[in-house]
């Protein structure tokens, strides 16, 4: 009876493990805000504006806290596929933005719950919540959530880097 209780325990505690783990697949989980308990300084994402830095030599996007801007290889130019879980740990930046002086488009699309999120280049637009402090950019180049995030580089299209392959691909997209 005892071993019982361990194996059920045990199976319980892996079945939510996966189910926290688990991210939308199709996009279509509602788009949830971001939640209020997020583990972030900048969970919210209010950005206003846009501004540039350097950051290992590359000049990047920045919210107007210096928080670096990402992109996620599987977006499209009219829709996130980052919602629900995702969402809460990649919070969408809410458009339109402001940014003078900065190269590129810069534009919004609807998500799927209603709210406005910002783009550039055709991007959708987020921060991460591992990035604890300005000026970081820990998301880059991270495989979470169903593919690839890339720091918002300035005057470029925001491709991937030269050799990557975006799971998920499937060799359509934005063609850069």
């Amino acid at each position: 009876m005892r071993n019982r209780w361990w194996v059920t325990t045990g199976f319980t505690a892996a079945m939510l493990t996966l189910a926290a783990c688990g991210g939308s697949s199709n996009g279509s989980s509602g788009g949830a805000a971001p939640s209020t308990s997020a583990p972030s300084s900048q969970a919210a994402s209010t950005t206003a504006a846009v501004k540039t830095m350097k950051i290992g030599g590359a000049t990047v996007l920045a919210d107007s806290k210096g928080f670096t801007l990402y992109w996620f290889a599987p977006d499209t130019s009219t829709a996130s596929k980052c919602s629900g879980t995702c969402a809460t740990y990649w919070p969408p930046v809410k458009g339109p933005l402001t940014a003078s002086g900065i190269s590129g488009t810069f534009g919004t699309i609807t998500r799927s719950d209603g709210s406005v999120q910002a783009t550039y280049n055709g991007h959708p637009l987020y921060t991460y919540v591992g990035d604890k402090a300005p000026g970081k950019d820990t998301g880059n180049g991270l495989n979470l959530s169903g593919g690839l995030w890339y720091a918002v580089k300035v005057g470029h299209s925001a491709a991937a880097p030269a050799g990557s392959s975006p799971a998920g691909s499937g060799g359509g997209g934005y063609g850069y």
